[in-house]
């Protein structure tokens, strides 16, 4: 198990030992998933996915929409499109993505978060409590922060360029002193360029009217959910673009982590 810092609780971390040791390692749920990782990576961003049959799949999850239009966020059943202005609205059902994650969110573990925590702070709580790297973990925090920096690329035209190059320019936002939720996943290192390997979290604030993907944040007090999920769906589209990517490029781990900074 990692390590947690001495500014963690021990209480935090004697409660994620006690769920290490007592919980089952995988969960029941499944994941459902429009196409890859590495296609976006490889520019392909015209949506196939409507916000309707997302929600036949799941009713939490992340992603982003049609030509790379805004981050998505997804939890209680509502969709909401973070843009590139940071500003967030509901997404209308008739709205596509060329990718998104999705499950119905069933908390396997639950735990209120008493004490100021970093992000990285909290992903080593989850580590403890979920220990096995190979288990995808759907991830909410209802809580306070001290701040949220997010990020939100904007819309993108045709000839679409790759993403490495689009996210150079994107907007960035900071978000002080905030109530919010985090929604997102912790997805096992195998899946490198099927998903995003270790932690992917949008966030948006209490109010609706503000978010986007996450780069940092600090949480002062909160209430953690974790979901543990078994089961992996990918729908692949049958686009050209798609058909004609290379969709396992040698530097697609390096290219993944530049495009989720």
């Amino acid at each position: 198990m990692r390590e947690l810092s001495n500014s963690q609780c021990a209480c935090s971390f004697d409660v994620a030992k006690e769920y290490a040791l007592y919980h089952h390692t995988t969960g029941e749920g499944e994941i459902y998933q429009t196409s890859l990782m590495s296609a976006l990576i490889a520019g392909i961003y015209e949506g196939t996915t409507s916000i309707a049959q997302l929600l036949e799949h799941g009713d939490f999850g992340l992603g982003t929409f049609d030509q790379l239009d805004g981050e998505l966020i997804a939890f209680d059943k509502d969709v909401y499109q973070l843009k590139s202005d940071g500003s967030a609205n509901p997404a209308d059902k008739e709205q596509k993505t060329p990718f998104a994650v999705m499950t119905f969110f069933k908390a396997d573990i639950e735990l209120p978060l008493t004490s100021t925590m970093s992000r990285s702070e909290v992903h080593a709580l989850i580590d403890n409590m979920v220990p096995s790297d190979n288990v995808f973990c759907a991830v909410r925090i209802d809580g306070v922060f001290d701040f949220v920096r997010t990020r939100t690329v904007p819309k993108q035209t045709r000839p679409y360029r790759p993403m490495i190059d689009v996210v150079e320019a994107q907007p960035t936002f900071k978000f002080n002193q905030r109530h919010g939720v985090v929604a997102g996943f912790r997805s096992p290192q195998y899946t490198t360029g099927i998903n995003v390997p270790g932690y992917h979290e949008h966030f948006i604030t209490d109010d609706r009217q503000g978010g986007g993907h996450i780069q940092d944040y600090r949480v002062s007090s909160g209430f953690l959910q974790i979901g543990k999920v078994s089961r992996l769906v990918i729908d692949t589209p049958s686009s050209a673009d798609f058909l004609n990517a290379d969709l396992a490029p040698e530097n697609i781990r390096a290219a993944i982590e530049k495009a989720e900074k």
